[in-house]
């Protein structure tokens, strides 16, 4: 496999995985709390929520990097 083929398949799998990610996440899990009608108070991000949200952000980086790598590469 070419470098090329490499990154298209971290780019699909790194975002297949934030989806996934994105929404196994438990916060603002109700319709209303997108028009600002959750009435939970703020709290800290704590064990698995906490690690599910590190998670997301290291994919989306590796995401993002995978697409600009391709890009930056001539095909090989």
């Amino acid at each position: 496999m070419s470098i090329l083929q490499w990154l298209q398949v971290a780019t699909v799998a790194s975002a297949i995985l934030m989806v996934i990610a994105i929404l196994l996440q438990q916060r603002g899990a109700s319709l209303g709390a997108g028009f600002g009608g959750s009435s939970e108070l703020y709290t800290t991000r704590r064990g698995l929520d906490k690690n599910l949200f590190e998670v997301t952000i290291v994919l989306a980086v590796i995401f993002i990097l995978s697409i600009l790598v391709g890009l930056a590469v001539p095909n090989l």
